[in-house]
């Protein structure tokens, strides 16, 4: 860490006491402040110039990682006044700064991914699609650079530092069959081999260190049920038939899915249905009833996220005291007793709608 200056070693010296933690040596105290919650980091850095540039320096986050130390935030906008973090731990809501971009994009559809500390919004500006990401270290939006195939209504999922999209339509409305995998720690984009099929409306997840994209249409008229797995060693794609029986149709949201424990979940959204899928058979298991409903809207307007060792359902209820988002959650450890889901509360989000426009989560 490039933050030695006046560092406590232990040793006897002159002059002020300038360690970070009075009484303890730096890397003891380092240690300890990696337990403080990252939702008082703003807080940590406004008590002197040295607490301020640890904070900025991102040190904390890589000691957390090294410690293996994970809080789960859920990042979600759901009316025009955007982007909030639901602290899941401390129960806590927190509104973001608004991403300042043109008009063009704040009212377009947008994508969304959490990669490491960072979360990616995909849209459009008025002359070309446009990345913007928000720096939990830095606390504020900066552009991010480009893709080398911009696209939108693609697959994503991300894995540590790395994500990967796959698919989607460019400007022109071309179904697309190229990926390209994100680094967050040098903020650039790499081409990856091109998948077998082309495909929109998909999505994308990892499980058991593969990257996969299942489901999306090829043209508006053909669904696909097959999907495709990406080895990161051998750079391979490899087609998998019959993954996703459940076929988009016109309006119909990406699959729902979630990866837990290496074990993928998804919303069949027409039943309400959780299921489970087995690799050894390559086929889906029903589970329980969703806590809301995703049927209404065909899919859309509604999250169904991985968060830890836990399902996440993301939707909107009407209440005697009006409308609310409710972040519903499932360990699938616990089992299901007699065919349902024993989901929990939470948090809520009162007097936002009921529509989850985009919804991400991210562990750091």
């Amino acid at each position: 860490m490039n933050l030695r200056e006046g560092v406590n070693d232990g040793r006897a010296r002159l002059g002020p006491n300038d360690s970070l933690l009075p009484g303890l040596i730096d890397d003891v105290a380092l240690n300890c402040l990696s337990w403080v919650s990252r939702a008082e980091y703003a807080s940590l850095s406004c008590i002197n110039k040295r607490y301020n540039k640890l904070i900025k320096s991102g040190y904390l986050y890589g000691l957390r990682k090294q410690l293996g130390i994970v809080e789960h935030w859920v990042y979600l906008v759901c009316d025009p006044r955007g982007w909030e973090a639901f602290d899941t731990k401390r129960n806590k809501w927190m509104a973001l700064p608004k991403i300042p971009c043109d008009e063009c994009f704040n009212h377009a559809d947008k994508e969304s991914l959490a990669v490491d500390s960072e979360l990616l919004v995909f849209g459009r500006e008025l002359l070309d699609f446009a990345i913007w990401k928000y720096s939990s270290i830095y606390r504020g939006w900066i552009k991010c650079q480009g893709m080398n195939r911009p696209r939108c209504l693609f697959g994503s999922g991300s894995l540590g530092s790395i994500a990967i999209v796959a698919g989607g339509s460019d400007k022109s409305g071309n179904v697309l069959k190229s990926a390209e995998l994100y680094d967050s720690s040098s903020g650039t984009w790499e081409m990856l081999p091109n998948m077998h099929t082309p495909r929109r409306l998909c999505s994308g997840f990892f499980m058991d260190g593969k990257f996969y994209v299942i489901g999306g249409m090829s043209s508006p008229t053909a669904s696909l049920t097959c999907g495709e797995e990406y080895d990161l060693e051998t750079r391979n794609w490899r087609k998998i038939e019959g993954m996703y029986p459940y076929v988009n149709r016109t309006a119909q949201a990406p699959p729902l899915v979630a990866v837990v424990d290496n074990q993928l979940y998804a919303v069949e959204h027409l039943t309400n249905m959780v299921k489970k899928y087995d690799k050894e058979k390559n086929t889906w298991d029903e589970l329980g009833r969703l806590p809301v409903r995703a049927d209404s809207s065909n899919g859309w307007g509604f999250g169904f996220k991985a968060c830890g060792d836990q399902l996440l359902v993301v939707g909107g209820q009407r209440g005697p005291e009006g409308e609310a988002i409710v972040l519903n959650s499932w360990c699938p450890k616990s089992g299901v007793k007699n065919g349902m889901i024993d989901w929990q509360v939470l948090g809520v989000k009162e007097h936002v709608g009921v529509f989850v426009y985009n919804c991400a989560v991210m562990g750091c």
